[in-house]
C-alpha cells in the first residue's frame, strides 16, 4: 500500500507540473493573440531623377511624381512612391546614390530619370550611357523592375549631338531589356507653343505641364507596377 501511495503522489506531482506548464503556454498564446499583427510593409516605387522630378520651381505636391502617387491611389494600386530626385543631379550622381537607396527602400519598381544635366555640362555620351546601364543593372540585381525616362536636348546643341543623345536612352533600354519612355516631356517640349509651358529658364516645365508628364509615363509604368504587385 505504501508503494501505491508513493506512485499516486508521484503522478499527482507530474500532473500538477503539466497543468502549470499548460497554463504558461495558454497565457502566452492568449497574449500573442491579443497583440495586433503588424501590417506588411507596402511595396515601393523609387524615382531617381533630377530637377524635372524634384519639383524645381513648383509648389510642393504639384510635380509629376506627386501626381503619380495620386493616380496610383485612384487606381487602387498599393505601392508607395519614394521620390529620391535631386535638382542638378547627373547620371554619375545617381549611380553613386543608388546602392544606398536600394538598400534602404528595397523598391519593387525603379524609375530612372537622369541625363539632362549631363548634356548641360557637356559630358561624354559614352559616360552617360555607362552610368545609366550600371544603375539599371544594380536595380535589376535586387529583383526590381526598371523604367528609363528619356529626355531630349534643344536643337541648338547641334543635330548630330541631339540625335545621339536621344538615342543613348534607346540604346541602354534595348541592351538592358527594360521599359523606356523615349521622351519624358512629349507634348510639352515639342509643342508649337512650348515657351508657354516652361518656367523662365526654358528648361523646367510649369505646373500645368506635369499632368501631361504623368500621362506620358503611365502607359509604360502601370504594367510594371501591376506585375510587381502580383
Amino acid at each position: 500500500m505504501r508503494g501505491l501511495n508513493f506512485f499516486v503522489k508521484a503522478w499527482q506531482g507530474v500532473a500538477r507540473r503539466l497543468v502549470a506548464d499548460c497554463s504558461v503556454w495558454l497565457a502566452a498564446l492568449l497574449l500573442a493573440a491579443s497583440i495586433p499583427a503588424q501590417a506588411a510593409a507596402p511595396a515601393k516605387l523609387l524615382v531617381v531623377g533630377d530637377s524635372l522630378s524634384a519639383e524645381y520651381g513648383l509648389a510642393r505636391g504639384s510635380g509629376w511624381v506627386a501626381l503619380l502617387s495620386e493616380r496610383l491611389a485612384r487606381e487602387k494600386l498599393a505601392i508607395e512612391v519614394v521620390n529620391a530626385s535631386i535638382s542638378g543631379d547627373t547620371t554619375a550622381g545617381g549611380r553613386s546614390r543608388l546602392p544606398a537607396l536600394l538598400k534602404t527602400h528595397a523598391p519593387k519598381v525603379v524609375v530612372i530619370e537622369l541625363g539632362g544635366n549631363d548634356a548641360l555640362r557637356g559630358l561624354p555620351l559614352a559616360q552617360t550611357r555607362d552610368n545609366l546601364a550600371a544603375m539599371v543593372r544594380s536595380a535589376q540585381a535586387t529583383g526590381a523592375k526598371v523604367m528609363l525616362a528619356g529626355i531630349q536636348v534643344p536643337p541648338n546643341y547641334g543635330r548630330q549631338y541631339t540625335e545621339d543623345f536621344a538615342k543613348s536612352f534607346e540604346d541602354v533600354a534595348k541592351a538592358e531589356r527594360i521599359a523606356l519612355v523615349p521622351f519624358l516631356l512629349k507634348g510639352v517640349g515639342d509643342r508649337p507653343d512650348a515657351e508657354n509651358w516652361f518656367q523662365g529658364d526654358r528648361i523646367h516645365p510649369l505646373a500645368k505641364a506635369h499632368p501631361l508628364i504623368v500621362d506620358n509615363v503611365w502607359p509604360t509604368l502601370r504594367p510594371l507596377i501591376q506585375a510587381s504587385l502580383r
